[in-house]
């Protein structure tokens, strides 16, 4: 039968690649920073990386881990409620609902499984979820597996959420889920508003802070730092893997109950190894680092604003921005991709996102800002931005 099965493989590949959405992998030879030597040998500025806070080169990190390693061994080879915990996992866990003001934590191997763990537990076909209609994938996934009754609101449309809570008046438990920014967008979510509306209508509210945390708020814990709620939401997922030190790794942090009810029934935690023994060791360098200086998160946000302001002078569409991405706007899906090649020629390492990634008609390249930046790259990609907006006509 995999003779027929490889002929029909071979054409959807063929098909994919025709419609010009084939995904081709860049091979970088450096560790991940802001300037990166790729397997061509050019070097290049990273502006496509969730490396918002940099540290995913850090010495202070990769010195934890290098001493976990030493004392703690590679792996854990089980499951924690087996022989997987250490004591390095459980530290981690308790500095992630300090950071976050919850209860409690359990980690994932990545967010994708925090994500995909966290509904089916929980709740059941009497209960109702109510979904951002730009929702990152692991939550659909997350859902999917769920037998709750699912409405889903348009993008941050609080008339929408506020009409799908009234017909999940219907339902048992009502459980808001939304990301805290949006990553192709950049925005993010009204979580005061969504806030009160869940009071009003007795709902309970969950938020993917992956693009968030470490990024929004004035010191980098998330959106409800930003809108004064810490402490307020009842589940909070997120990840090591972005601003947290770029790794791997994911997280459920929240009220203590739902927390121990997804150790004993989440079945990406029960089924999957712990994380690493040296990542846990980073990741509480990570947590003990952000809890002495804001030194990082202030030069991530005065690099951002220095961006878009930098761009918008050159005259390009910038989708309005709460975070460190930058959406480019172009439209033209055909367009995006030539100038994300015309800027990897100027030393630019930027990716054009169309539809199905994102709506039609609705292209763009995403610009992901780092505190890694200095000043003279964010000058040099924007120098490179208007050389080739102004050659292809797009300013």
């Amino acid at each position: 039968m995999y003779n027929d099965f490889k002929e029909f493989l071979t054409t959807e590949l063929t098909n994919i690649e025709s419609a010009g959405l084939y995904k081709k992998e860049r091979v970088i030879v450096t560790p991940q920073k802001a300037d990166i030597k790729v397997s061509t040998g050019q070097e290049v500025l990273n502006f496509c990386a969730n490396n918002y806070l940099g540290l995913s080169n850090s010495q202070v990190l990769a010195d934890a881990a290098k001493k976990a390693l030493d004392e703690r061994g590679f792996g854990m080879s089980s499951v924690r409620f087996i022989c997987g915990t250490q004591d390095l996992h459980l530290e981690l866990e308790k500095r992630i609902a300090e950071f976050f003001g919850t209860e409690d934590t359990i980690l994932y191997a990545s967010a994708f499984d925090a994500n995909g763990g966290v509904f089916e537990p929980l709740l059941n076909e009497e209960d109702a979820i109510i979904s951002d209609s730009l929702n990152h994938a692991s939550i659909i996934d997350g859902v999917r597996l769920c037998k709750a009754q699912r409405y889903r609101y348009s993008n941050a449309n609080m008339e929408e959420l506020e009409n799908s809570l009234k017909l999940a008046q219907a339902q048992r438990f009502r459980l808001i889920v939304t990301d805290g920014v949006f990553s192709m967008d950049g925005n993010v979510a009204p979580i005061d508003k969504i806030y009160e509306l869940a009071r009003r209508y007795n709902a309970m509210i969950m938020i993917d802070e992956s693009h968030s945390a470490g990024v929004v708020g004035r010191t980098g814990r998330g959106t409800t730092e930003l809108y004064n709620l810490r402490g307020e939401v009842e589940i909070i997922t997120g990840t090591l893997g972005k601003a947290f030190g770029g790794a791997i790794g994911g997280f459920t942090t929240g009220k203590k109950e739902i927390i121990a009810m997804l150790r004993q029934r989440s079945r990406p935690y029960l089924f999957s190894n712990s994380i690493p023994p040296m990542v846990a060791a980073a990741g509480i360098a990570m947590f003990d680092m952000m809890s002495k200086t804001n030194h990082l998160q202030d030069k991530l946000h005065s690099n951002t604003e220095y961006f878009t302001k930098k761009m918008q002078m050159a005259g390009f569409d910038i989708k309005p921005t709460q975070s460190a991405i930058c959406a480019v706007m172009l439209y033209d899906a055909k367009l995006s991709q030539q100038m994300a090649s015309r800027l990897l020629e100027e030393g630019i390492y930027v990716v054009g996102f169309y539809y199905p990634v994102v709506p039609k008609d609705q292209a763009r390249i995403r610009v992901q800002i780092s505190a890694g930046h200095e000043p003279a790259h964010l000058d040099k990609c924007v120098e490179a931005f208007t050389k080739v907006g102004k050659e292809l006509g797009v300013i």
